[in-house]
Formats: structure tokens, sequence, C-alpha cells
């Protein structure tokens, strides 16, 4: 006999936002993901992708609900390019929007945001439309409360464009629950460049990205977390049609008791397809870096090639590195692999640096930051790599205060 599983405050708090959301537009889509949702419940470590961020035991209790989030800026597209806000197109009843807008993934929190959702962006960008600029989407959220935001881009054949998506700091306490649905038509080029800024020690924030990919088209997707709460980016991506390359890397600066979990599950499903994960962690004080990546190739997906590789640094005793990388292959002709490692700043390169006259904090600072470009390298466009680089200077000078102010 199953046993009712215990409710807790969170569960009732969700609860009533359901009901106060459930009639309030694409009801069906919303009452099929929150009998999802209420099945499994906020993730535990008793489920296996959440085993290293038990959510339930983090989200104790909810903010209440953020009157409004989500709604995106009035700025006038570029041309090729149609801007809604979420809210406009699920009244209008667009089918487009409707068939894209929930793909299943079997995770709980993406069910719970497709339940809750408040507002977003639906983005067209027309086929053969080549953007100059980057389009950016917002996912910040409301201080000190919860919100559920969701966008959504459909890239049409032939397309290219390098979207921003921006989540500034929370300074308070508060739950954030963001989803981007991504689709690339065939021959589609997306640069998708993500910055996820600092939070409130007692912020919760989760990132979804669900991405389809058709026929030869590519994504390059890159990813940049600076600590602070909770934080878990998840990506759940399918390369669909023939020929399709995506590439995911990303990474994660981390101090204090900050806590960032990426976890990425890409599923192969046509032939010669392409794949590449790369994420960078740099952990220090007492924080927690996690790093779950799953690469599953289909048995039509012949000829495939993916590589998956996790590094982790860690700058004090008390800091630690969770890595989990897998590879499930049902196909007989593939080159894939997978690896992981977690260390310490090299003796020997520290030797090197301060034999030469740098000063020992300045050495570590010179190590750290040759990491972390191992991941800005991988940006495309150059004028997000500059910015992403002075991002890095920044965390590092203020590291170097911290200890200063620690040694006193």
């Amino acid at each position: 006999m199953r046993l009712a599983r215990e409710r807790s405050s969170a569960d009732l708090a969700l609860e009533q936002f359901f009901e106060r959301r459930k009639h309030d537009r694409a009801a069906d889509l919303r009452e099929e993901a929150w009998d999802s949702f209420t099945r499994k419940g906020l993730p535990s470590r008793r489920v296996e992708s959440w085993h290293y961020t038990d959510l339930r035991a983090v989200l104790r209790e909810i903010s209440p609900e953020a009157a409004e989030a989500g709604k995106p800026a009035h700025v006038t597209p570029p041309a090729g390019v149609v801007m809604t806000s979420l809210r406009e197109a699920l009244a209008q009843g667009d089918v487009e929007v409707m068939a894209a807008l929930a793909p299943q993934t079997g995770d709980a929190a993406v069910d719970l945001n497709a339940a809750l959702m408040q507002d977003g962006a639906v983005v067209r960008i027309g086929a053969g439309v080549r953007l100059d600029h980057p389009l950016t989407l917002d996912a910040s959220a409301a201080e000190g409360a919860s919100s559920f935001t969701r966008n959504l881009v459909l890239v049409g054949e032939s397309a290219r464009a390098t979207i921003v998506e921006t989540a500034p700091p929370l300074l308070a306490r508060g739950q954030e629950n963001h989803a981007l649905v991504l689709q690339l038509a065939a021959g589609a080029e997306v640069e998708l460049v993500s910055d996820f800024g600092p939070g409130d020690p007692e912020t919760v924030r989760i990132y979804s990205l669900m991405a389809s990919l058709a026929q030869g088209s590519a994504l390059k997707s890159s990813a940049f977390i600076w600590g602070g709460g909770l934080l878990r980016r998840q990506i759940f991506a399918t390369l669909a049609g023939e020929r399709a390359a995506a590439s995911f890397n990303g990474v994660a600066m981390l101090g204090q008791r900050a806590h960032a979990d990426v976890t990425l599950v890409v599923r192969h499903a046509a032939p010669h397809g392409k794949s590449r994960e790369r994420f960078r962690y740099i952990v220090d004080d007492e924080a927690t870096g996690v790093f779950q990546g799953k690469v599953s190739v289909a048995q039509a997906a012949q000829k495939t090639d993916g590589a998956m590789q996790s590094k982790a640094l860690l700058l004090s005793p008390g800091a630690t590195m969770n890595s989990k990388p897998e590879l499930e292959i049902f196909a007989d002709d593939v080159v894939c692999g997978h690896g992981a490692a977690c260390g310490r700043l090299e003796a020997e390169q520290m030797f090197y640096l301060m034999a030469r006259g740098l000063p020992r904090a300045e050495a570590e600072a010179l190590l750290i930051e040759g990491f972390a470009n191992e991941a800005l390298a991988e940006i495309e466009t150059e004028t997000l790599r500059e910015a992403f680089g002075g991002k890095v200077a920044s965390w590092l000078g203020a590291r170097r205060l911290q200890s200063k102010g620690d040694a006193r």
C-alpha cells in the first residue's frame, strides 16, 4: 500500500497559487502540468536527478506570489522579428504557441512552471533573418516574492541570432522559477548567452532551458552563474534532426555558502548529430557545486559525435563539488566520451608565478582567471565575451578584498 506524502506548508502555498491561476488562460495545459507536478511533488534527494539539490528540504516556506512577473519590456523588435507577451499569445489561443509551449521533460520544477506561469515573451524570428545585434530576454523576478515566468523563442529556417538571457541579482529572499523554450527550425543558428546574477543567501532560483533542434540547425549556449543562495540551471535538449549540433558551456563562480547545480540531458534522436558540454566551477569558502550531465543516443542516431567535460577548482578546505557525467548509448556507430576533474591550484604553477615577482594573491587570481577564461573563450560575440571577462575580474577583486578583511 502506498502511503500518502505528507503535505508541507510549501505544498499548501503552491496549491493556493494554482487555484488562482488555473483558469488564467491555457487552462488545459495548466491542469495537465499541475496533475503531473502533484504526482511527484517538490523534488528531494530521493529523485535521482535532484539527488544533490534537495528542493523540498530548502523550500519549507514559499514567499507570496509576485503581483506581476515576466512582463516583457516594450521595445521595437528588429525587422523580421515579432515579439508579444505570453499572456497575449495565450489569450488569442495561438495554436503555434500552445503546441510549442510545454515540451515534456518529466521534471517537477518544469511542470510547476507550466502550471503557474504568469507571463513572459514570445519571440518569432522569421525564416532567413540574420540579426546583427543580440536580442535580450529579461528573466528578472520581484524581490521577496515567488515568480513563475516562461519565454518562448521560435527561430525560422536558416535564421541566425544571438540571444542574451539576463537574470539580474536578487537582493531579498524569494523564489524564482523561470523557463525558456527554444525551437530551431532547419538550418537555424543561435548563440544563447545566459547571465545569472548573484542572489541573497535565502533565494532559490531555477532556470530551465528546453531546446529542440531540427535538421542542420546549431545551438551554442553559454551560461554564467555568479553564486548566492541556491541556483539550479537545468537543460533539456533534443537533437531531433539529422546533422544538428549543440554545445553547452558555462562557468560557476561560487563563494560563501552558495549552491549551484547544473543538470543537463542531451538527447540525440537523429544521425550525424554533434554535441559538446564543457563546464567550469570555481568553488570557494563553504560553497557547493553540482554538475550532472547525461548524453543519450537513440538507436537511430548513428554517427553521433558527443563529448562532455566538467572541471572544478576548489579554493578552500570547505568547498564541495559533486560531479556525475553519464552516457546512455543505444547506437553502435558513435564517438562519445565524458570526463570530470576536481582539484586545487597547482603548486608548481603558483611557484612559477611567485618566483617571477607576483605576490601570492595576484598569482592565485591570475590562475583562477585563466581557468574561467576557458569557458569565456566559447562566446562568439566579442562584446559579450569582454563583458563577462570584466565580471570575472570583478568577482576576483571582491574575493581579494574579502580575504584581506578576513586576514585582519
